[in-house]
């Protein structure tokens, strides 16, 4: 312990607020802005109100996963018990993403800082996935033994999915959401699935104050202009906290997104076509399943009535599991889109990835407009 040291608990004692995005990280609509560089600058932001008790480690991917920024206002360079100590970047066993996870989770169930590792999520959400569980079993003790508010760890999923492209199959891959999102005990871990960087702090923050024992935001790498919302006739980037929110209500049929990918290209080129056709159809979009789980019943049946998963496609840049709990009929999985539909997929810009999976524009307007018809056609 040192004077004027990290000071975790203004984090919490703080009047910050998901919907009230500070002067600092707020986003012009039009210009490109990525996933990745929105968490990084919202986590540099918080480290700057609690003195530097957030830490974070990445092997070399703290630039390519934007986490820097955690460390912007400390000391440059590795940190360093001695030589280093203001420093917040860590250096742990080089890409050795268990080893970061085993370092940052045990950091942060001290209470004194908030761990964030990062990597690939192809590969930090399977290597993390021990130490990952084993916190979440050490909080829930400690929280039933002591009654005391569970400690966060942050493992940061980047370059998540196909828009990773250009690294292939191996890198690029839709999988990782599967073995994090309704994989643990409720409440114990949080994942957020934004597709606008704009919703970047309202998630984060909602998940920090419902103080998970892990929480896993999935960011990407490529750049995208930041959509203004308000002209695309869609709700403010607040509506994220619900975990899933209505861009379009209508009609009898819906389709479920999730995924920065498939949004973006919804959002570009299918939404445009399906609004001058004058299709109506209910439109949702999940950014966390977990926050939702958080909802009370009524809650649940104002932001996704239940019978909408009976009528329901879905269009993921994740596995088909993923799915399951928004599409409830067998007509409507057979119907839904996703990366390993056809197999894993090769490697190429995003665009063409997402054109090989049919989860590009073209690929979606065709599929969605069949769904419609089909739901249109039931009795």
């Amino acid at each position: 312990m040192r004077a004027g040291g990290p000071d975790l608990e203004a984090l919490y004692k703080s009047d910050l607020k998901p919907e009230t995005v500070p002067a600092e990280l707020k986003l012009e609509t039009g210009k490109p802005a990525t996933l990745r560089g929105a968490l990084g600058d919202a986590l540099g932001y918080l480290n700057t109100v609690t003195k530097g008790a957030i830490i974070t480690c990445a092997a070399d991917l703290a630039e390519s996963t934007s986490v820097s920024p955690i460390n912007k206002a400390f000391a440059k360079g590795w940190f360093h018990a001695r030589n280093n100590p203001a420093s917040r970047l860590i250096s742990v066993g080089g890409i050795c993403e268990d080893a970061m996870g085993g370092v940052m989770a045990g950091a942060s169930s001290l209470g004194l800082h908030i761990g964030v590792s990062s990597s690939y999520s192809a590969f930090i959400a399977a290597l993390e996935h021990v130490p990952a569980r084993l916190h979440a079993i050490g909080q829930q003790m400690r929280r039933e033994a002591t009654g005391e508010p569970t400690r966060t760890w942050i493992m940061v999923n980047a370059h998540a999915g196909p828009l990773t492209g250009e690294d292939g199959p191996t890198h690029a891959c839709p999988q990782a959401l599967q073995l994090l999102q309704d994989n643990f005990p409720k409440g114990s871990l949080i994942t957020l699935t934004p597709w606008d960087a704009q919703e970047v702090w309202p998630l984060l923050m909602s998940s920090l104050r419902a103080r998970p024992a892990v929480l896993a935001p999935f960011v990407t790498r490529p750049a995208c202009p930041a959509p203004d919302r308000a002209k695309l006739g869609l709700p403010p980037a607040s509506a994220a906290t619900k975990g899933i929110y209505a861009l379009r209500r209508g009609g009898k049929a819906a389709v479920v997104l999730q995924g920065h990918g498939v949004a973006h290209f919804f959002v570009r080129d299918v939404l445009p076509k399906l609004d001058a056709s004058g299709v109506q159809l209910n439109v949702f979009y999940v950014a966390s399943a977990e926050l939702f789980d958080r909802l009370t019943d009524a809650e649940k049946r104002v932001v996704f009535p239940p019978e909408m998963a009976f009528h329901s496609m879905g269009v993921t840049d994740f596995t088909l599991a993923t799915l399951w709990r928004w599409v409830r009929s067998d007509a409507g999985l057979a119907a839904s889109l996703y990366p390993l539909k056809q197999g894993y997929l090769g490697s190429g810009s995003g665009d063409k990835v997402f054109e090989q999976a049919g989860l590009d524009g073209p690929g979606q307007l065709a599929a969605i407009t069949a769904w419609v018809r089909s739901v249109e056609a039931r009795p």
